[in-house]
């Protein structure tokens, strides 16, 4: 394999493992080489799926080859959804770069929640017109934590690559005992997943998952309803539940799913669900075969940790906006990829975890994996055509029919596509199948 995938794989665990790709010329265009860590994100994943197969029916690894325009697409698949034929996905008026009187800040108002805050920290109305004039006459690092404070969202536009190395991937292994996955069609066949993500990055992760098989059940808050075309597009395969984790009642129908599952993936802010008992510490201390998958933003140390974060303020913060720059001001990745790539890596981590006795931690960020991108990924020649329409397909859904992007994790005999499409959101019984 490249050098690339293969420092990607020695970072999950893996040793042994091939794949290999197939060009579509320059997707992914950027000065940072985005498609080579796209490629090489999907290539670990589906390599791992491969092994974990080829382990469960006591045969050899299926040869992995991928499709580097599947990869594309898949990578700006909100772009390419369609619900009954519409598109959406855009980011809101209030989200975006600013000028300040020092600099730029990158501001993120897409639910209804952050902007609220965003707004009430800065005595702005509603009004893109009126957030400018206010920080064109504020400085960044002022906005930034003036945001912070109140709740909002906002950081100050680094103006050259932050040096730090951070950790693509981490993992603790724990002894415990886990059920036995017997022969199966599909690497994750069987394998029940708790999924409390929201967004983009993590609910990729467990979209994969269940591309591969498993039965994921995602649960949310009924307090923080998800954006539909969000939903629609990262929730094809799996369910949807609504559980109030203050309430005594869901909160034990929770711990009754958490005994049954064998993946846990979450996606808020670190400390954010202890209280509920959902510290990785805590599920591996009362079920020590779990796979227990956490994702962050900023990673886990430092003062930034709890912070909130969504892939355009990493882009923001660590230097890749300044890297990305046009016409004097900063610039954005062609696709969410440090969602999209934390995504399958995540996936890719379980699928590792799934294949070795025992319980596991991973931890992956957001921050991680611009790090990777920033520092440690080299760019190879494009070669091939790429034909975008070959990795689009339309599945039904509650939502109407759905026009989407098709699954780039590539093994021999692998499925094509998920066996169904995305549950309204929070409208299934909170218990697997």
């Amino acid at each position: 394999m490249d050098e690339v995938t293969g420092r990607v794989w020695a970072a999950l665990g893996g040793s042994a493992g091939e794949v290999s790709y197939r060009g579509a010329g320059d997707v992914l265009p950027a000065r940072l080489p985005v498609r080579d860590a796209a490629r090489a994100t999907v290539g670990a994943c589906s390599l791992a799926a491969a092994g974990l197969l080829a382990l469960r029916n006591g045969g050899p690894v299926p040869e992995v080859v991928v499709d580097e325009g599947a990869v594309a697409v898949a990578f700006t698949s909100e772009r390419h959804l369609r619900v009954d034929g519409r598109a959406g996905g855009a980011f809101a008026p209030l989200s975006g770069f600013w000028r300040t009187a020092d600099g730029w800040v990158r501001t993120h108002a897409n639910y209804p929640h952050h902007r609220e805050r965003l707004l009430s920290a800065l005595g702005v109305p509603d009004d893109p017109d009126a957030l400018a004039r206010e920080l064109a006459a504020r400085q960044a690092l002022e906005v930034q934590e003036t945001a912070y404070a109140a709740g909002g969202l906002a950081v100050a536009v680094a103006t050259a690559p932050d040096p730090a190395r951070r950790p693509l991937v981490e993992v603790r292994r724990t002894t415990g005992d886990r059920r036995a996955l017997p022969p199966a069609d599909r690497p994750a066949d069987g394998v029940r997943v708790l999924d409390l993500t929201r967004v983009i990055a993590g609910p990729v992760a467990t979209r994969v998952l269940a591309f591969l098989g498993a039965d994921v059940l995602r649960v949310d808050s009924p307090r923080l309803p998800e954006d539909a075309h969000a939903h629609a597009d990262t929730g094809i395969g799996k369910r949807s539940a609504s559980l109030d984790l203050d309430d005594p009642a869901d909160l034990r129908t929770l711990e009754a799913l958490l005994d049954d599952a064998d993946v846990v993936v979450t996606g808020y802010r670190p400390g954010a669900l202890d209280r509920y008992g959902l510290a990785p510490e805590a599920l591996l201390a009362g079920r020590p075969g779990l796979v227990v998958a956490q994702l962050s933003a900023w990673g886990y140390a430092g003062e930034w940790a709890s912070r909130r974060g969504f892939d355009s303020l990493v882009q923001a913060a660590t230097g890749i906006a300044a890297v990305e720059g046009v016409d004097g001001g900063p610039g954005v990745l062609p696709a969410q990829a440090l969602d999209h790539g934390t995504g399958y890596l995540l996936a890719a981590a379980v699928l590792r975890g799934l294949a070795e006795p025992g319980g596991r931690h991973v931890r992956l960020s957001l921050a991680g994996t611009a790090s990777w991108l920033l520092h440690e990924v080299r760019a190879s020649a494009p070669e091939g055509d790429h034909d975008p329409g070959r990795w689009l397909t339309t599945t039904p859904s509650p939502y109407g029919p759905l026009r989407h992007a098709l699954p780039p994790v590539r093994y021999a005999g692998a499925p094509t596509t998920w066996d169904r499409g995305p549950s309204l959101w929070g409208s299934d019984e909170p218990r697997w199948r």
